[in-house]
């Protein structure tokens, strides 16, 4: 099959080439479907001459940019691999991924020049110098050669955290990453007059795949943020006319806080999107009291990333549930026994579907343990009630087991969040001589609030079984993040060994 067939930016550039698809409103820029399509023809052309043929790596080491459409869509073109590197880790660890992929070319921000020219990559050009905008805008458009690429051939590679041990490098075809535009399209309906903002890591499969492919593929527009901060997101979720947004509960948590919240009105927002953890009450609540629609999705990078939807209206009532499952995916969920779980059971939520990836790079024993006959075991445990709806319960491997008991970590996590003083909340299960595990939290009390452990013992007690009751709390400032802004359950647990480690010592 010819790249043609696949590129989908050029069939969007045909059908719409003056429609605008891309602005930067910080570098005071803006580009066309056609304009688009013409820079990353060029970027393919200039990188086949450089010796990129189908097959190869190439990465990206950049913020935000409209560099990462460029680059994925002249990989498209070439049957290329495109590999965006988080910026953020550091340079061993990039190192190692480099190793990994074996990238031919890397493109970088000037940003990270010193990091790039560290790595081990023979080919490197950096996306905001001189002669790569003389490359997007005036190279030649011609292929020297055109490959055959088969839609299930690799299309782009996302590097996993890495926080628990070795990276995996997730490898999406060309079919998964354009049946989750088509699945996100139909099933979230989308239209050509979406407006989003890229608030997200473009490196991550929320920044990139949740919204903003999704919205160029259907003719909309995408609005490059290359930071996160909470008035100024406001100003440009208003300015530029945002219909539809993700971020994750750390975002919404600081939006919320924001002077500019209360006097914010949204005119154009349609939906405010949560992913990537659980969102406390306290979120919904703030956007309730605004009367804006606000709901929450699940995905993860080996499958879309996304695979729910839920009407606003639904999730006010159904609060804390990620809704149904889109209309071209199947999901299930089996329980330890290995039976389908009833409704009200909790079981491991599996995933099938034309947009899960096709394994993990040069780990195939990996890629088995997960992709099983067609299904995707998630890890992830769920619940779903008697109207369908999925509610996410927590990390399988994260479940505590506390004297035989079975605590789930966000289950308790909710309740101390409808405590006044508690800000924010992580729980987690330590090793316990007595019990096995112990539950444990740590927790950001709210700043006119001071807490005492035993105040939120009592309190939890209340609401709680005794077993499930935090025997262990650490209060701290701030909850420490990874690199795309989820909690950092590593460093939660190094808190919580480093406190017991101090009080052992009185």
């Amino acid at each position: 099959m010819s790249a043609e067939r696949i590129d989908w930016l050029a069939g969007r550039a045909f059908v719409t080439p003056h429609r605008v698809a891309v602005t930067d409103p910080q570098a005071g820029e803006a580009w066309s479907y056609a304009q688009l399509h013409q820079r990353a023809s060029r970027l393919a052309c200039y990188l086949q001459r450089q010796g990129v043929d189908k097959g190869d790596r190439v990465a990206l080491l950049a913020p935000n940019h409209v560099c990462y459409f460029d680059a994925l869509s002249a990989c498209i073109k070439l049957g290329a691999v495109f590999v965006p590197l988080n910026w953020r880790l550091s340079l061993t660890e990039l190192e190692q991924i480099v190793a990994d992929c074996s990238p031919k070319w890397l493109l970088f921000h000037s940003l990270q020049e010193h990091t790039a020219h560290a790595l081990s990559v023979a080919g490197k050009l950096a996306v905001d110098g001189e002669t790569y905008r003389q490359v997007t805008e005036s190279c030649s458009d011609l292929l020297l050669t055109q490959e055959s690429v088969e839609i299930t051939d690799p299309c782009m590679i996302l590097y996993t955290g890495g926080t628990t041990g070795r990276a995996k490098g997730v490898v999406l075809s060309h079919q998964a990453i354009l049946w989750n535009s088509l699945n996100t399209i139909a099933s979230w309906q989308l239209t050509a007059d979406e407006v989003t903002p890229t608030f997200l890591p473009m490196f991550h499969t929320g920044g990139l795949n949740a919204l903003s492919l999704p919205v160029l593929a259907i003719g909309g527009r995408v609005v490059i943020a290359s930071e996160f901060r909470p008035e100024q997101a406001i100003d440009l979720l208003e300015r530029e006319r945002c219909t539809i947004a993700l971020m994750v509960p750390t975002m919404y948590y600081l939006l919320i806080r924001s002077p500019a919240f209360a006097a914010a009105r949204f005119p154009t927002m349609r939906t405010f999107l949560s992913g990537g953890a659980p969102c406390p009450q306290e979120i919904y609540e703030a956007f309730a009291r605004k009367g804006l629609a606000f709901r929450e999705g699940y995905g993860l990078t080996e499958a879309g990333p996304n695979n729910f939807f839920i009407d606003p209206r639904e999730a006010s009532v159904k609060r804390g549930s990620v809704g149904k499952p889109m209309l071209l995916n199947q999901v299930k969920l089996v329980t330890a026994s290995g039976q389908e779980a009833q409704p009200g059971d909790t079981g491991e939520l599996l995933l099938a579907g034309l947009h899960l990836f096709n394994g993990y790079w040069n780990q195939p024993e990996a890629t088995r343990e997960v992709l099983v006959d067609g299904w995707l075991w998630t890890g992830d445990l769920a619940r779903q009630d008697e109207d369908g709806y999925f509610f996410i319960v927590g990390r399988k491997k994260e479940m505590i087991i506390s004297g035989g008991e079975n605590v789930y970590p966000q289950e308790v996590e909710q309740r101390l969040l409808e405590h006044p003083g508690v800000s924010e909340a992580v729980v987690v299960g330590m090793p316990d001589e007595k019990w096995g595990e112990r539950v444990s939290a740590v927790i950001v009390p709210a700043a006119s609030h001071p807490l005492t452990a035993e105040q939120v013992q009592t309190f939890c007690a209340a609401r709680l079984g005794g077993y499930k009751v935090p025997k262990q709390i650490v209060f701290v400032k701030e909850l420490p993040q990874t690199g795309v802004g989820k909690v950092d359950k590593k460093r939660i647990r190094q808190l919580l060994a480093e406190a017991e480690a101090a009080e052992m010592e009185k």
